[in-house]
């Protein structure tokens, strides 16, 4: 089956493609069941869609690839878009944008727009290969053949809705570098010192965890695996391994209380289960503040810098993107178009870009297809 474009994936980035792109000019071949699962989930059902701090910094990989690529579709231009379409996000959390109701909103939009193009859901694509103008796309089911060829098929997160190496694996096979991807937005697992944390599952607390350079600040939860919460999602996007730092206590000054006859359970701006636990690993009673000799005040004071090497992530099953991915040396960010072969483009989280917690993996996905949309969108008028 001969066509002008083949989307692998049927995702954020694929859809926005197949949106964009003319009629008739592109089909998109998904393994899930469904287009638009992990829109689906995301945000909770709400969609975080993007960020009105739209800005490289808030990115791992290549900071002026990325720029390129922002600069040329922002948050702006995407909301512009919804708009068009009548979706108004709805601005939560001083920062992010997410749909009003549900994803459902989103998806409604690419389910429409994308009904111009061919979509093959329940078939998985096995392989790729280009002979003289022209690739094929082997899949479970049959093969295809296009001049243009577009990898959107994301990362290795969420295995259960269709996430696969698929995509790493043509780039591999046509000559591009990968960069070791790992679990990325994904709680910490502890090792035996940390234990008592899962004995604080459901609590949670507002934290600043650091690394190196990299600060990352807001709730961190205990869960029954270990460590999880906005804070230790972003953090976990820098991590690969070695020790974290945690300020248990970001803000707090410890002149506020000094003096004071209250226990320390009840002066300090923690959950109290969470405050007894630090006490019995710190090996402190839980007394009179004013009772504290200066030694145990030291003790007390490490809940500002706490430090232990986690033992590792929940895994791709439990992460929300994939960091790593095909190196973005190796790909023109004016057109996402492979700098290896031509009329290869990769757009979306298959690349060696990762965002924030925030609705930045949204917009990069939306961006990238932008940038290839504006490369391809004349296809109809070329040469075949």
């Amino acid at each position: 089956m001969n066509h002008k474009i083949i989307i692998i994936g049927a995702g954020a980035s694929g859809l926005m493609l197949a949106s964009l792109l003319p009629k008739n000019s592109a089909i998109l071949i998904e393994s899930y069941s469904k287009i638009a699962a992990k829109i689906r989930i995301s945000g909770g059902g709400k969609c975080n869609i993007t960020n009105s701090d739209m800005h490289e910094k808030h990115f791992l990989g290549a900071q002026d690839f990325i720029r390129t690529v922002l600069e040329s579709y922002d948050e702006k231009s995407l909301l512009q878009w919804l708009k068009k379409h009548h979706l108004n996000p709805i601005l939560r959390k001083e920062r992010q944008y997410f749909c009003r109701d549900s994803s459902q909103e989103l998806i409604d939009i690419f389910t429409k727009e994308t009904q111009k193009q061919q979509i093959y859901v329940n078939e998985t694509v096995l392989s790729a290969e280009k002979r003289g103008a022209y690739f094929t796309v082997k899949t479970t089911k049959r093969r295809y053949t296009s001049k243009y060829l577009v990898i959107a098929s994301g990362g290795l997160s969420f295995p259960k809705i269709g996430a696969s190496s698929i995509g790493y694996d043509i780039a591999k096979s046509f000559g591009h570098s990968i960069i070791p991807t790992a679990p990325a937005l994904v709680g910490f697992t502890v090792q035996k010192e940390q234990f008592f944390f899962k004995a604080l599952s459901g609590t949670s607390c507002s934290v600043i965890v650091k690394m190196n350079e990299i600060a990352c600040t807001g709730e961190l939860l205990f869960t029954h695996k270990g460590i999880s919460g906005p804070a230790v999602l972003d953090a976990s996007l820098f991590w690969a391994k070695g020790q974290i730092e945690i300020d248990f206590l970001p803000s707090f000054s410890w002149e506020t209380i000094r003096g004071s006859k209250k226990y320390i359970s009840a002066l300090l701006p923690l959950p109290k289960r969470i405050t007894k636990a630090f006490l019995v690993q710190l090996g402190l009673k839980d007394k009179s503040f004013l009772k504290c000799c200066s030694e145990e005040i030291m003790k007390l004071k490490q809940l500002h810098a706490y430090r232990f090497a986690p033992a590792g992530t929940f895994g791709y099953s439990k992460a929300e993107v994939t960091k790593g991915g095909i190196s973005t040396k190796e790909v023109d960010s004016y057109t996402m178009m492979s700098e290896k072969e031509e009329r290869l483009y990769f757009i979306g989280e298959v690349l060696d870009v990762t965002g924030k917690l925030g609705g930045y993996n949204f917009q990069w996905a939306f961006s990238t297809a932008y940038q290839c949309f504006k490369h391809v969108k004349n296809i109809g008028e070329r040469k075949k």
